[in-house]
């Protein structure tokens, strides 16, 4: 019996799809996929390549690098990684009081400190909510 998928098989043979366990293995992986993909048009490979592309998602899909935070968990984390005090945010809150109560959770952001923290840090304010939200969820309307 003659093998219909020569180059399939042939992809098999020499980078059999195993699971993506380590930043080497993604990038053997991915060097694949790119020579792949630098061929152009693909005909048995496709499937090879989708095989390949699902093991580098799963991968990827494990790895949390960077954890989906916004809003005042995002505010704490500016303001420890740039060795502020809640004093220096002041000028945008107002009081200390209430600097202390959004950091605590007893008040919202509301929309004029989402505009001016994202000045104060320079980050666009939409890195303040998170991607699929409802801005009323969020925000005081002041």
């Amino acid at each position: 019996m003659v093998d219909q998928n020569t180059s399939y098989t042939n992809l098999l043979v020499s980078f059999p799809p195993r699971p993506i366990k380590s930043e080497e293995d993604l990038e053997k992986t991915q060097v694949i996929v790119d020579n792949l993909l630098d061929k152009g048009k693909l005909t048995e490979e496709e499937d090879y390549l989708f095989v390949l592309g699902m093991l580098i998602h799963e991968y990827e899909e494990k790895q949390d690098l960077v954890p989906d935070i916004y809003g005042v968990e995002l505010l704490k984390v500016l303001i420890e990684e740039s060795s502020m005090r809640q004093k220096d945010l002041v000028p945008i809150f107002k009081t200390e009081s209430i600097v202390s109560d959004v950091l605590k959770g007893k008040r919202k952001l509301t929309v004029e400190h989402i505009q001016k923290l994202g000045k104060f840090f320079n980050v666009s304010p939409a890195v303040f909510f998170p991607i699929n939200s409802s801005l009323r969820d969020f925000l005081e309307v002041a």
